[in-house]
């Protein structure tokens, strides 16, 4: 586990901010339903039995191959679409990056598994058109924040359970995300640690032991979920950083390669922290790690 130090952070915040632009122009980016023939179980036609994809795509003379899907948090309840969503999306795409926002379907008038059908089936839906939106398919990963950092972390480790499987025609497409990034998430269930909303949107008021330990995604963590970044606060009280911890544990007790980074200072649900010179930091980590994948 790598505890990142103040002065050091220091002395790079100032390259670090004035290569960030948050809001870089990008191509128009592109709304889509994520079903296009309907959702398997909405419970109606609203807006919100509709998930949606967002597409930008960043410029052919930029374009890295890589592709992430971003899952905005919002404790299951609503989703922070602004600054875990679009902002995020425009700073991959000046990075080269192709990136897709989900618009998952909620709680509390949704439940588990629907919100990892609708996350695994995003994932099948950029693979599946990887030529299209000129990516590699093998360079398709997940990014998610608070509660959609626990969906992330879901993607990552149930990849392959059947309850995450809809009937959508895309059965041979893999939905196993090559890499994750996981900002603030939402990992354990049932603990202390807990965040208690979420829990509450995703899996009902009285879920059973059972179905606590399996949604916390730590206890899921095997040999093949795939290589994963976590950036958290020490000061963060919303969602502590003993979700993050917990998650990191996992995965080196499972070989799988891992980066931690815990900022000292820092309230839940930053985002880019574009105000902080030292917590803005965290997406030159996240760069860096990104090469480190090739």
């Amino acid at each position: 586990m790598r505890i990142v130090p103040t002065a050091v952070l220091i002395v790079a915040a100032g390259v670090s901010l004035a290569a960030q632009d948050y809001f870089a122009p990008v191509n128009n980016p592109k709304l889509e339903l994520l079903w296009p023939n309907g959702a398997p179980g909405a419970l109606g036609s609203e807006d919100a039995d509709k998930p949606t994809i967002t597409i930008y795509l960043p410029s052919e003379a930029q374009a890295t191959g890589m592709g992430i899907v971003v899952y905005p948090g919002g404790g299951y309840h609503h989703l922070a679409m602004d600054h875990e969503g679009h902002q995020m999306a425009r700073w991959l795409t000046s990075r080269g990056i192709a990136a897709f926002i989900a618009q998952y379907r909620l709680g509390p008038r949704y439940h588990h598994p629907i919100m990892l059908q609708d996350a695994l089936h995003a994932i099948r839906v950029v693979r599946s058109r990887a030529a299209e939106f000129r990516i590699r398919p093998n360079r398709i990963g997940v990014l998610g924040f608070s509660a959609g950092g626990h969906l992330a972390s879901s993607t990552a480790t149930m990849f392959d359970r059947p309850e995450g499987r809809a009937p959508d025609g895309l059965d041979s497409v893999s939905s196993r995300p090559d890499f994750a990034v996981l900002a603030y998430p939402v990992i354990t269930m049932g603990q202390a640690s807990t965040n208690k909303g979420s829990q509450e949107n995703l899996l009902g008021e009285h879920p059973s032991r059972e179905l606590l330990d399996a949604l916390s995604t730590e206890k899921q963590v095997t040999s093949q979920t795939p290589p994963t970044f976590l950036f958290h606060t020490d000061a963060d009280e919303g969602v502590p950083a003993e979700n993050s911890v917990l998650f990191y544990l996992a995965l080196r007790k499972a070989g799988v390669p891992a980066e931690l980074h815990v900022y000292r200072n820092g309230e839940h649900g930053v985002g880019l922290a574009p105000g902080d010179a030292i917590l803005s930091t965290w997406t030159d980590r996240l760069l860096a790690w990104l090469h480190g994948l090739g």
